[in-house]
């Protein structure tokens, strides 16, 4: 019984991690190739797919929680196994769903916070970037 839950909160996870993915593939593409703007793009594209699932999985499928069912609290005297019933699992799948949201939540936040503050660089050498190309076409600033 174990084993199963484990590989359903696996499935579970992963299927919630591509869900993620294919709602966010546009955004990260589009974000990632406007702040980097060279074919680099498209790999870290691939990359922010791929820890989705890593984290999303890693989040999601909570190893030491789910040993409770396979061995007895060690603390107290006479502790028993706990069994997994149809209130368990319906618990342990919702916990993997939102611990999975809560991971790529999480990660999607730090890259969104750190593509701003990128974008904003961006913009900075984009506007003194076309301030030297306006100087330099008009013959100069006495021009």
């Amino acid at each position: 019984m174990f084993l199963t839950l484990l590989i359903v909160t696996f499935l579970t996870a992963f299927g919630v991690s591509l869900i993620i993915v294919m709602l966010f593939k546009k955004s990260l593409g589009r974000i990632l190739n406007r702040i980097i703007n060279d074919e680099i793009s498209v790999a870290w594209s691939k990359y922010m797919m791929f820890a989705i699932f890593v984290v999303g999985i890693s989040s999601g499928v909570r190893i030491r929680a789910l040993e409770k069912y396979i061995t007895a609290d060690q603390v107290r005297e006479g502790a028993e196994v706990i069994v997994l019933n149809m209130d368990r699992w319906i618990l342990e799948l919702y916990r993997t769903i939102i611990g999975t949201l809560q991971g790529v939540a999480w990660m999607l936040l730090v890259f969104f916070v750190f593509s701003l503050i990128a974008y904003v660089i961006v913009k900075i050498f984009e506007g003194k970037k076309s301030k030297e190309l306006k100087v330099t076409e008009s013959g100069g600033e006495n021009g």
